[in-house]
């Protein structure tokens, strides 16, 4: 068990994906994405294995991320952001997403 004050340490917010590609030959990861948390954070990189997703599918779609972990190597590309999902059946990732608009950076308590 932790403590809720442990929980609160983490920085998890909404975003919105504004641009997906697709990075070929990788090994483990299948798309660089750029999610805007609004005004006050900005836009931030992440990658991700995303095989349940077409790049258009990705586009404009509303996520959860954790902002606050520091910056992660993924071959050559840096992720800035922990986008949070769950494994399908098959153990490939589906996106946490809300199901109402949320404006964009809201946190997550």
């Amino acid at each position: 068990m932790i403590q809720y004050e442990e929980f609160s340490k983490i920085d998890v917010r909404i975003g919105k994906i504004v641009k997906a590609e697709r990075i070929e030959n990788a090994k483990y990861t299948t798309h660089r994405i750029i999610i805007d948390f609004g005004e006050k954070i900005g836009q931030k990189q992440s990658c991700a294995r995303l095989i349940n997703y077409s790049t258009e599918e990705l586009i404009g779609k509303n996520i959860i991320g954790i902002l606050n972990f520091p910056p992660k190597q993924i071959g050559k590309n840096i992720s800035e952001v922990l986008t949070l999902g769950v494994p399908d059946a098959e153990n490939e990732c589906v996106l946490l997403s809300p199901d109402k608009e949320i404006p964009l950076g809201g946190k997550v308590y």
